[in-house]
């Protein structure tokens, strides 16, 4: 395990972290502000609901197919270089877009083969970061860690598609010209990060270690209920795939519009991770997980109906909100409940669930949105939501009944 020398308690102090952090808000805004380019554009030359949910399907292929090799991967090589492999990709990807804008050569297959790329640097990126979050701070602070590390995606959520569509308005060279300079940043910050002790061992790639994250999991009841809980609500309550056709046929607002909705959603979260941050989830665990998950169901209903563009950003808000309390729960105690030599294989499992439920969710919503329209789509997945939520506290109730974060060697498994 690292061993940290003694510093004081503040993340601030814990200069890994900070360029860690530093590299998860640059990243995250360059990808934000290409994914709305990606929509848009999409939207823009085929005017197909079921092309924007196409998007979540191509990412969606390489979150199944690596997710072993994945896994794996982080638990045995430096995750330092998957990151920066990473991010290599996106710097190469959004400069083969740049390219297409200025010679005019943009196509509906130019993107989706952007899309799949980016999805397979995606597939190594996010569980390799996931698990090395806890190399990178004192034990005593990675519940705090947790919710910084969300509070530089939610900041970049939140400033990525705004700054994206007011640029977009001026021209979309501009959009994909800075996410190259974001991409950049990123995988400079990741290479500046030093992280002290051993080498992860590089057990051999046998079959049995390959799976062993699964078995892992499968054996841990309540690690089994929050990843799927999140799987399942997600993939039903997703509505980021659609909202081009909220912002430019239902509430008439445009790119820069479409940039406020896909902000909306983080500006909730954020709020939620400053107060966290000062007022963090000590007792019923449980209870006000599944709380959270009803209210972002609820709130998915209402901007299904909303016709007012303030409304349907206070929605939007209120659903990330929500979900930001579910994501810092729900990684917390898979963090915690997991030793290190397994985090990458665990990370790269809860990654193939919670990024299935978003892409594969993008799909669901854009297949039901071309049969039935954008509206119900959105409906039908904030009612699925809820009931999934009841669902699971019934088949869950050990999870329901979690009271504080401890390892998992202090409860016993149901």
């Amino acid at each position: 395990m690292t061993r940290f020398p003694p510093s004081p308690s503040g993340l601030r102090q814990q200069t890994p972290f900070v360029l860690f952090w530093l590299m998860r808000l640059a990243g995250t805004m360059g990808y934000q502000m290409l994914a709305l380019v990606i929509a848009w554009q999409i939207y823009q030359l085929t005017d197909s609901a079921l092309d924007l949910g196409l998007v979540g399907l191509i990412q969606f292929v390489p979150a199944v197919v690596l997710t072993l090799v994945v896994g794996h991967a982080a638990d045995r090589y430096d995750r330092r270089l998957i990151i920066r492999g990473a991010q290599t990709i996106y710097v190469l990807t959004a400069l083969m877009i740049t390219a297409a804008l200025l010679s005019h050569r943009l196509n509906r297959d130019l993107l989706f083969v952007a899309v799949f790329v980016i999805g397979c640097a995606r597939a190594f990126e996010l569980p390799t970061a996931s698990a090395l979050v806890p190399a990178l701070v004192p034990p005593r602070v990675i519940t705090r860690a947790v919710g910084a590390w969300t509070s530089a995606n939610q900041v970049a959520v939140i400033c990525g598609p705004a700054l994206g569509g007011l640029l977009y308005a001026v021209s979309p060279v501009i959009v994909s010209i800075a996410c190259v300079i974001f991409f950049t940043a990123a995988f400079c910050f990741i290479s500046l990060v030093r992280v002290s002790g051993p080498a992860p061992a590089r057990e051999p790639p046998t079959f049995t270690s390959v799976l062993a994250g699964f078995g892992y999991i499968r054996h841990r009841q309540r690690l089994l209920g929050v990843v799927t809980l999140d799987l399942f609500v997600v993939l039903l309550g997703g509505v980021t795939a659609l909202l081009p056709i909220f912002a430019r046929d239902i509430l008439m607002v445009g790119p820069i519009g479409l940039g406020l909705l896909r902000a909306a959603p983080a500006v909730g979260a954020l709020t939620t991770a400053v107060v966290l941050s000062r007022f963090p989830v000590e007792r019923h665990i449980g209870r006000k997980m599944f709380m959270v998950v009803a209210i972002y169901g609820i709130a998915i209903v209402v901007f299904g109906l909303s016709a007012w563009f303030p409304l349907s950003l206070a929605a939007l808000a209120a659903a990330g909100a929500a979900d930001a309390v579910s994501v810092v729960i729900r990684f917390s105690l898979v963090q915690i409940e997991t030793p290190d030599a397994m985090r990458g294989r665990v990370s790269a499992i809860n990654y193939l669930f919670v990024g299935s439920s978003n892409t594969l969710g993008d799909f669901e919503s854009g297949t039901v949105a071309a049969l039935l329209g954008a509206v119900p789509s959105v409906l039908i997945g904030g009612i699925g939501s809820l009931v999934v939520a009841t669902a699971w506290m019934l088949m869950f109730p050990d999870l329901r009944r979690i009271d504080r974060f401890e390892p998992a060697d202090k409860h016993h498994e149901a």
